[in-house]
C-alpha cells in the first residue's frame, strides 16, 4: 500500500528536499560530503528539534551524494555517444575509402588497357607507314577506287589510333584524380581511427568513474535512506518510494517554472518584433520530440524490454494502478523509447526507458539510473503520477500533441 502522508508533514518534507535538490545539493562539492554518523541519529532521537535538523542533515547529504552521482553518470553517457558517434564516422569514411580506391584501381586498369591498345595501334601504323608496302600498294594501284580504300584504311587506322590515344589520356586523368581523392580519403580515416580510438579510450575512462561513483553513492544512500527511517520510525524502503515522490515533485516545479519562463520570453520576443507566431519548447519535458533515439554503446545496461516490462508491472501497484493502466504505460514507453534502458534521442538528450530530460534528473530513484532499468521506471512512474496522474493521463496527453510528448 502507499504511503499517504499528512498534508502537513508533506508540506514541510517538500520545502526542506526542494532546497536540497537545488542550492543545496549543488553548492556542496562531491568530495566534500559529511555523512552522517549513526551516533548522531541515536543523540537527535531524543529531541524533537534535533531529529528535524538531523532529518534535513541526512537528506542534504542524501542529495550530495546523488548528485555527485549524477554528474559522473551524465559525462560517462555524454562519452559514450560521442564513441559511438566517433566509431559511425570512421566507418563511414572506411567505406568511402574503400570506394574510392576502387574506383581508382578500375580508373587505373582501363587507363592501362587503352594505353596498350594505342601501342599497338601506334605498331601497326608505324609498320605500315615505314615499309615499302602500303605505298607500293598505292603507287601499283591500277583501280582509283582501289587507291582510295588504300588511302582510307590508311587515314581510319590514324584516326582510330588519336581517338585512342585520347581515351587513354581521359582514363589516365581520371585514375590519377581518384588516387588523389582516394590518399585523401585514407587520411581522413586514419585521422577518424585515431580520433575513435581516442574517444572509446576515454568513454571508458568515464565509465569507471561514474562506476565507482555509483557503487560509493548506493552504499551511502542505504545507510542514509535507514538513517531516515529510523528517525520517523518508518522503514528505509518507505522512505525511499517518499523521498522520490518529493523530488520529482520539485524537478516538475523547476520544469513548469523554466516553461512558463520560455513562455513569458518568447511573449515579449514576439511583441518586440511585433510576430504573432508562436512555438514550443518540447525540450522541456521527457520525450523523443519526434526524432528516432539512438541506442549508445553504454557498459553495464541490460536491455531487456520484456524484463523491464515485467518490473513495471510488478511496481504500478504501489500506485493503485491496475492492468488498464498497465497497457497505457505499454504504449507510452514503446512509443517513446521501446522499453530500452539504453535509448538516448540524440537532439534532446532525453534518456531511458521513460525518456528523462535531462537524463540525471533519474538520479533521485537511485545513482545507477544510466544502467539499470528498474531504477529509471521507478523514477518514470513517479514522474507520471505526479505530472498526469496515471499511465493513461500520460498516454492521453502523449497523443494529444504533435510531436508527440508528455
Amino acid at each position: 500500500m502507499r504511503l499517504t502522508p499528512s498534508r502537513g508533514w508533506f508540506v514541510a518534507a517538500a520545502v526542506v528536499v526542494g532546497a536540497l535538490v537545488a542550492p543545496v545539493v549543488t553548492a556542496v562539492p562531491a568530495n566534500a560530503t559529511e555523512y552522517p554518523t549513526w551516533q548522531d541519529v541515536e543523540r537527535a532521537k531524543g529531541d524533537e528539534q534535533a531529529k528535524k535538523t538531523e532529518v534535513a542533515r541526512v537528506q542534504a547529504a542524501l542529495g550530495s551524494a546523488q548528485q555527485a552521482a549524477a554528474v559522473k553518470s551524465q559525462a560517462a553517457l555524454d562519452a559514450s555517444r560521442k564513441a559511438d558517434a566517433a566509431e559511425a564516422a570512421l566507418a563511414s569514411a572506411t567505406q568511402a575509402a574503400t570506394a574510392l580506391q576502387a574506383q581508382a584501381d578500375h580508373a587505373a586498369a582501363t587507363a592501362e588497357r587503352a594505353e596498350q591498345r594505342a601501342g599497338q595501334l601506334a605498331a601497326n601504323l608505324y609498320r605500315d607507314s615505314s615499309t615499302s608496302q602500303m605505298t607500293t600498294r598505292i603507287a601499283t594501284a591500277k583501280d582509283p577506287s582501289q587507291l582510295l580504300y588504300q588511302l582510307g584504311a590508311l587515314d581510319q587506322l590514324s584516326s582510330t589510333w588519336a581517338d585512342v590515344m585520347d581515351d587513354a589520356s581521359v582514363a589516365a586523368g581520371t585514375a590519377s584524380s581518384l588516387h588523389d581523392q582516394a590518399t585523401r580519403a585514407e587520411d581522413e580515416r586514419a585521422a577518424l581511427a585515431a580520433r575513435a580510438e581516442s574517444t572509446a579510450s576515454a568513454a571508458e575512462d568515464a565509465e569507471a568513474v561514474a562506476n565507482a561513483a555509483v557503487d560509493d553513492t548506493q552504499q551511502h544512500s542505504d545507510e542514509l535512506y535507514a538513517q531516515l527511517a529510523a528517525l520517523k520510525d518508518t522503514t528505509a524502503t518507505t522512505e525511499q518510494r517518499y523521498q522520490l515522490g518529493v523530488q520529482v515533485a520539485a524537478q516538475k516545479a523547476e520544469q513548469q517554472r523554466k516553461r512558463e519562463a520560455a513562455a513569458a520570453a518568447a511573449a515579449a520576443a514576439a511583441a518586440a518584433s511585433a510576430s504573432h507566431s508562436t512555438s514550443g519548447d518540447a525540450s522541456s519535458y521527457p520525450s523523443t520530440g519526434g526524432v528516432g533515439p539512438s541506442y549508445p554503446s553504454t557498459g553495464g545496461v541490460v536491455v531487456d524490454p520484456s524484463g523491464a516490462q515485467a518490473y513495471a508491472r510488478s511496481a504500478i501497484g504501489a500506485y493503485g494502478w491496475g492492468s488498464d493502466q498497465f497497457s497505457c504505460l505499454v504504449s507510452l514507453w514503446t512509443q517513446e523509447s521501446g522499453w530500452r534502458a539504453n535509448a538516448l534521442n540524440t537532439s534532446s538528450g532525453a534518456y531511458g526507458i521513460p525518456q528523462s530530460l535531462p537524463a540525471e534528473k533519474m538520479a533521485v530513484a537511485g545513482a545507477d539510473w544510466r544502467t539499470n532499468a528498474a531504477t529509471q521506471i521507478n523514477w518514470g512512474l513517479a514522474y507520471i503520477h505526479d505530472a498526469y496522474g496515471s499511465p493513461c493521463g500520460a498516454w492521453n496527453h502523449e497523443m494529444s500533441v504533435d510531436p508527440h510528448w508528455y
